[in-house]
């Protein structure tokens, strides 16, 4: 997500009036408000249900979406992330060239198709300025991470200790609360 962005997991709430069309179009100015997905309508995927109750001031905001609603922007990266990681966790140890060229071609329409439009050009940047490796699953799993600690930083999250990747997505806990 882009920097005016990351308030929208955290309650707060920015906006676009007009998203970009190509990429080579010039970035639409942002604002307080909510993200405007390219069709000018609110962007249920790229909003928090906190972004749209906020609007709303006679609305009594709930803490999640009903289960049969479409996925909120923190919903929709929890569940982002959590395919990311155990892809990478199943990754093969000594990847073939097809197996690496596999991933980084997945990973590039995984940037380009993603439902939020902000957070999909974001993952875009992050991929052209640090291209992934994938020569092994450790350095995948790296990778990702590193990635993921991106957007946590960018969202004022904590950063996850990555020198434990393995530990939270392929092999479980070492004390056992996995198993």
């Amino acid at each position: 997500m882009t920097e005016e962005n990351q308030e929208s997991g955290s309650g707060g709430t920015t906006t676009t009036t007009v998203p970009p069309t190509s990429a080579g179009d010039a970035k639409p100015p942002r604002k307080k408000g909510i993200v405007l997905g390219k069709d000018g309508k609110p962007c249920r995927t790229c909003n928090s249900l906190a972004d749209f109750t906020s609007q709303r001031k006679s609305i009594t905001k709930p803490s999640a979406p009903p289960k049969e609603c479409p996925p909120d922007v923190e919903e929709l990266g929890r569940s982002s992330w959590t395919l990311l990681h155990s892809i990478t966790a199943t990754y093969p140890e000594a990847p073939t060239a097809n197996d690496q060229s596999n991933v980084k071609q997945f990973l590039g329409l995984f940037g380009k198709l993603y439902p939020c439009w902000v957070c999909a050009e974001d993952f875009q940047v992050f991929m052209e300025r640090n291209k992934v490796r994938a020569e092994s699953r450790d350095e995948f799993g790296m990778w990702m991470c590193e990635a993921h600690n991106d957007v946590n930083r960018k969202l004022g999250k904590k950063e996850f200790d990555c020198a434990k990747w393995e530990e939270r997505w392929r092999t479980g806990w070492k004390d056992g609360r996995c198993d």
